[in-house]
């Protein structure tokens, strides 16, 4: 039995550190926007677990922190280093086109009605900031009125990610020192998070939206990451994770998770980090029924471009159907499909011909 188990382990190794492209990835982005969309369609805050759409952004964090550090250690093993001028050549061909094209696009609007609009004024001022990715920790959120641009700050967080990680994988070479390093910057969000920092970093101090601003479900979509790149991690993982229940058991829990009043998300952050594991570690796991449905595929392969033209959306269908602004179900219903109208318009003009280009950097 435990030589079969091995060989099983084993076996699943191979086929993980071989496949280019992993499947159930798309299906999970798709599962992370949809929330992301249904919270900012609803026109207030709503109670219980309608109102933590928000959580879908804590999905991609630790899909960036799964999938980056996966790339990051296969080139290495590929190649014997990373490449870090490739790496970031890569990312900016991905990113950076249709960031900047909507962020100009935002600041047309502003300049028009900025004289009259204190909402449009306040993003001017913010502006250098969303240019820069560092919205997060520059700009003051405390206003009065809403905050346009405001979804940028998930964007910040990523990129500074990727800005510090890929130096620290190319640098050390140990993944037991990787984990660690990243499970420091797990705890030291946690702890300033909890005010622990509160003596020397008061609250609203730049200091401690630096350190605030580390998103944990990146951390451990990270760690997650290296335990499935080395043999015995991977065999530990494929042995509590590698069952095909264990997916949508973790689908389960990270819901029955929301529909607790005040969620842990702590907690929430190794669900989701566990899920994309138990997701990537087996194709055929008990989801990917659902993951690899072919439309909910095109919804995560236009994730990052829905995510950045849906509040377009939904403030068209506002816009035009003022009767039902305040209801969420029709502005959902109607702005989702707009949207991906949008991302798909968006991925054939500027973001294809920029991919094509990332071959170059491989």
């Amino acid at each position: 039995m435990e030589r079969h188990r091995q060989a099983t382990s084993q076996a699943a190794y191979a086929r993980f550190i071989d496949t280019p492209q992993l499947p159930g990835l798309d299906g999970l982005r798709a599962l992370a926007i949809l929330p992301v969309i249904w919270h900012h369609a609803t026109p207030r805050l709503l109670p219980g677990v309608l109102g933590k759409g928000a959580v879908g952004v804590d999905l991609f964090f630790a899909l960036s922190g799964f999938l980056i550090t996966t790339l990051l250690l296969r080139e290495r093993r590929a190649t014997g280093t990373v490449r870090l001028g490739s790496f970031y050549a890569r990312r900016s061909l991905r990113i950076f086109p249709l960031y900047y094209v909507i962020l100009g696009f935002y600041a047309l609007r502003a300049l028009q009605t900025h004289a009259d609009s204190a909402v449009a004024q306040h993003f001017l001022d913010g502006l250098v900031f969303h240019a820069t990715y560092t919205a997060n920790w520059f700009l003051n959120y405390a206003v009065p009125h809403p905050v346009m641009f405001a979804f940028s700050w998930s964007l910040c967080v990523e990129e500074q990610f990727y800005l510090v990680w890929p130096g620290l994988v190319a640098l050390l070479r140990n993944r037991a020192l990787l984990a660690i390093a990243m499970g420091g910057a797990v705890l030291i969000d946690a702890l300033a998070e909890h005010a622990f920092f509160g003596a020397w970093l008061p609250p609203g101090s730049l200091g401690l939206r630096m350190l605030t601003s580390f998103a944990a479900p990146i951390g451990w979509g990270s760690i997650v990451a290296l335990l499935l790149d080395a043999p015995r991690g991977f065999s530990c993982a494929h042995w509590l994770l590698g069952w095909r229940a264990t997916a949508p058991l973790l689908l389960a829990a990270s819901i029955g998770l929301l529909l607790v009043p005040a969620t842990p998300y702590e907690y929430l952050s190794v669900t989701l980090a566990a899920l994309i594991g138990a997701v990537a570690l087996r194709p055929d796991n008990g989801l990917a029924w659902l993951l690899g449905w072919a439309p909910l595929c095109k919804l995560g392969q236009l994730s990052y471009a829905l995510y950045l033209l849906h509040i377009t959306a939904l403030g068209l269908v506002r816009k035009f159907l003022p009767q039902f602004q305040d209801s969420a179900l029709v502005v959902f219903a109607l702005g989702l499909p707009v949207s991906a109208l949008f991302a798909q318009a968006a991925h054939l003009a500027i973001e294809r011909p920029f991919l094509r280009l990332r071959s170059r950097f491989r």
